[in-house]
């Protein structure tokens, strides 16, 4: 997948409405509330409420003023808590030299001095707090219920999923659902010149079903996670080749079905996209091969039939006949014991007192190594089949490149309204 260096988002937000934007304060609702300024509330006589009715009213909405007698009663309260704090403060060091009796000790004395010091200086940072029933300043909270009305309403439209048309600097174009400035949703991209993804977004990266088409001619239809092919799907190659089967980060991995161009089939397990582990591959001309892969090539125990009927059953290593093994003849003839590249070059024995070879190979070894080549080989064919999920995973895709491919439409439509004018999309 293509990174994305740098965008240009094109027309305007689908919404076409700002998150700050209130719709029951409009224009004509607070030209009509300033016509009646001029006839304010005969029981408001407060200056500071009416000037803050005349200063408010344009944003905030109008609640019920607090009466003249309560108005007054606070203030009252707030001059008796000053004098109150005053004369405590004056009236410390009469008490003190008050109730402190005469004495001619200097210790004495310091320490009644140090403790008054310590009395009036606990005295400077005491509050007294009266509990009574009061309403708080209005525009204190009125201004801190908007202020979070508006960051309430700025997160969810962040979070809204909106169709947009977006093009890159790269020339890669975007279109469908977007949500947090990111492709989120169904949506097409289309890159510049090389292909196109059809499907399931989240948080900008492939996630969930798709279709992947590039430009040569190679087709994905499939599971996507963190915008990797993950899970079951279907890869057909510009050269014919067809996979179906398990993927893990972008490769085949797991159990699958590799049909390749000439005719060859492979069904069995694969790791970072190699045949790797058991499986069974049927070639154009007719042999077959069941057993043990790795790294793409015959690896370990197998069966490899001929399509003229011969048979060797042993041991590979690379994908050539090396190690213990025997070869069987159509007619029933056998050869059986080491094998190197291909080649028998120690034939075993029946007799293991005295072997016709000094390094000769005893037979009943090679039949042991038959045995593990025969039970790999039924394995092999045992391996899951993988059908059924491909095809569910095929059909989900089909579905999630529909609604892309919908989802596209409905934001080009959106755009072409908002700019009034057309767009020309390129379509690959």
């Amino acid at each position: 997948m293509h990174q994305k260096k740098s965008e240009i988002q094109i027309g305007k937000e689908s919404t076409g409405i700002s998150s700050d934007f209130n719709p029951k304060f409009n224009s004509n609702s607070i030209h009509h509330k300033q016509q009646n300024h001029s006839n304010p509330p005969i029981h408001n006589h407060n200056p500071k409420i009416n000037k803050l009715k005349h200063s408010k009213s344009n944003y905030f909405p109008q609640f019920p003023k607090p009466s003249y007698l309560h108005s007054i009663s606070l203030a009252a309260l707030r001059r008796l808590r000053h004098r109150l704090r005053l004369i405590l403060l004056l009236s410390l060091p009469f008490f003190y030299f008050l109730l402190s009796p005469p004495t001619h000790s200097f210790i004495f004395n310091f320490l009644s001095a140090f403790a008054f010091s310590a009395a009036l200086f606990f005295s400077l940072s005491l509050k007294f707090k009266f509990k009574f029933k009061s309403t708080p300043s209005l525009p204190i909270v009125l201004t801190v219920q908007r202020w979070q009305r508006r960051r309430r309403e700025r997160k969810e439209a962040s979070t809204v999923v909106v169709l947009e048309v977006r093009v890159y600097s790269n020339g890669d174009v975007y279109e469908g659902e977007m949500k947090g400035g990111k492709c989120n949703g169904s949506g097409v991209y289309y890159y510049n010149m090389s292909g196109r993804y059809e499907g399931d977004w989240i948080d900008g990266k492939y996630d969930g079903f798709g279709v992947e088409i590039w430009s040569k001619g190679s087709r994905y239809k499939g599971m996507y996670r963190d915008g990797f092919r993950n899970g079951f799907g279907v890869y057909r190659f510009y050269t014919a080749d067809v996979y179906a089967g398990q993927w893990f980060n972008g490769q085949c991995h797991g159990s699958g079905i590799h049909t390749s161009d000439d005719g060859g089939r492979f069904v069995g397990q694969f790791k970072w996209g190699v045949k790797h582990g058991l499986g069974h591959y049927h070639f154009r001309n007719g042999d077959t091969y069941a057993g043990e892969y790795c790294a793409d090539k015959m690896h370990g125990f197998g069966v490899y039939c001929f399509a003229n009927g011969h048979r060797y059953e042993g041991t590979w290593h690379e994908g050539k006949r090396q190690g213990l093994g025997m070869y069987t003849f159509r007619n029933g003839e056998t050869q059986s014991g080491h094998w190197q590249n291909g080649v028998l070059d120690v034939p075993s024995t029946q007799n293991a007192t005295f072997p016709v070879s000094p390094v000769g190979v005893n037979h009943s070894r090679v039949l042991n190594v038959v045995q593990e080549a025969r039970r790999a080989a039924e394995k092999a064919y045992d391996v899951a089949k993988v059908d059924e999920r491909v095809n569910r995973a095929v059909s989900a895709a089909n579905r999630a490149a529909n609604a892309a491919r919908a989802a596209a439409a409905k934001a080009v439509q959106n755009e072409i309204h908002l700019n009034n004018e057309s767009i020309r999309i390129p379509i690959l």
